[in-house]
């Protein structure tokens, strides 16, 4: 790996306060630790990385699978209102369910 990161107790304490975040002693010290792990594991991913692999969103390829646009037969609005109960003005009559003075 290359070169260690080392974070201090006192960055995480200014961290911490970033982030309002109220630590004791112990919680700093233990923080450190854990975060200069973290850090060290994201920065190894970047050694690891060769320079003639493209970067990737996903592990393969992504294909749409969708069926070809085809112009098809499309119901009239005459055919499809005469099996309504009721037709008004060209449309479906369907029975109110809200007063006049309610909102939508």
């Amino acid at each position: 790996m290359g070169q260690q990161m080392v974070l201090t107790r006192s960055e995480v304490a200014k961290l911490a306060a970033l982030a309002r975040i109220e630590l004791s002693d112990d919680e700093l010290d233990d923080m450190a630790t854990q975060l200069d792990i973290i850090l060290a594991s994201v920065a190894s991913v970047g050694e690891v990385a060769a320079q003639d692999i493209p970067p990737t969103s996903h592990a393969v390829p992504l294909v749409n699978v969708m069926r070809e646009d085809v112009v098809s037969w499309t119901p009239n609005a005459e055919g499809v209102l005469a099996g309504a109960p009721v037709v008004e003005d060209g449309r479906f009559r369907v029975p109110r369910i809200l007063d006049d003075d309610e909102e939508a």
